[in-house]
């Protein structure tokens, strides 16, 4: 399925907010996060079900899709970023109306478990969306100018992003040297991985693979990378750009373990493609946002990144 691109965001615009996985710790995060959209000239729309919680979840499995398929049924909502991430979007993929979403293609912003969305809608409606800024995780306290200007120009303008620049000192490392192109896929590796053999997997074939995590222990990633590669994953992608996998190391220094360079090593630098390590996306300060779906070059002896096109029209 060829993707399909949202429209951009204009001043004034609404921007509808939902709670698809778990709930922010505190609804004051969600006022905040308001606040500041409401500062740039945007209008809110919060979902109904947003505040609500069971369990771990934020309010039932219906009450989440409920708040997801409405704001996408709003002609008046033009933009749909989602509060934080956790757990939950999985429980909704097989429930959701895709049709309604391929014909009200919007922009959609999330990242972490928000990743089991984002393919499902890539997959299933050819919606690019945006591993971008989160409104309770991220826009409730003073966000990164890197991150923040990144954002708002990839959702505003139709223009071509063009190469990346990176924050100070944080240039990719080369894993594996060469130049690829492809539409760009991924996400967390945790809820990536979790979706294979489902009907909700992306097509890998020509793409670039991003992967981030945040919290799994070497080994854990170790038996992620396995999956994909038993799968034959690895196999059909054309690169694969390593973004940040933040406190995933062995704390115990009686255990025994592989460093995560290590396990990624094995795994990345074995497949023989362009393959760069450390790019700032994923669970950091200063991160790239990424349009899902959208067409990337990769130089990876240069730790290069290139979005070729736009992501909105």
């Amino acid at each position: 399925m060829v993707p399909h691109k949202p429209k951009r965001l204009n001043p004034k615009d609404v921007i509808g907010l939902i709670s698809p996985a778990s709930s922010p710790d505190e609804y004051l995060r969600v006022e905040r996060g308001v606040k500041y959209l409401e500062s740039l000239g945007y209008r809110v729309k919060v979902g109904n079900n947003v505040g609500k919680g069971y369990g771990y979840l934020a309010g039932t499995d219906q009450e989440r899709l409920d708040d997801l398929h409405s704001m996408f049924k709003d002609k008046t909502v033009k933009a749909i970023f989602t509060l934080r991430g956790g757990y939950g979007a999985f429980r909704m993929l097989d429930k959701i109306n895709y049709n309604l979403i391929k014909n009200n293609p919007k922009i959609f912003v999330g990242y972490s478990e928000i990743t089991a969305l984002q393919m499902a809608f890539l997959e299933k409606a050819g919606l690019i969306t945006f591993a971008g800024p989160m409104v309770a995780v991220d826009f409730y306290q003073e966000i990164s100018s890197f991150t923040n200007e990144m954002f708002w120009a990839s959702i505003t303008s139709n223009k071509k992003i063009g190469k990346l620049t990176y924050p100070e000192d944080q240039k990719p490392s080369c894993l594996v040297k060469g130049i690829a192109s492809g539409r760009i896929i991924g996400g967390n590796l945790a809820v990536f991985t979790a979706l294979l053999g489902t009907p909700y997997f992306p097509n890998l074939t020509g793409k670039i693979l991003m992967i981030e995590d945040i919290g799994e222990l070497p080994y854990r990633i170790d038996r992620m990378l396995n999956q994909l590669r038993l799968s034959g994953a690895f196999n059909k992608v054309k690169g694969v750009i390593i973004g940040r996998f933040v406190d995933c190391h062995e704390y115990d220094p009686n255990k025994k373990t592989l460093t995560l360079g290590e396990v990624i090593e094995h795994y990345i630098s074995s497949l023989k493609k362009p393959s760069i390590y450390t790019f700032p996306h994923g669970h950091i300060k200063d991160f790239v946002t990424i349009p899902f779906g959208i067409r990337v070059n990769l130089n990876a002896a240069k730790g290069i990144v290139e979005f070729t096109e736009s992501a909105v029209k």
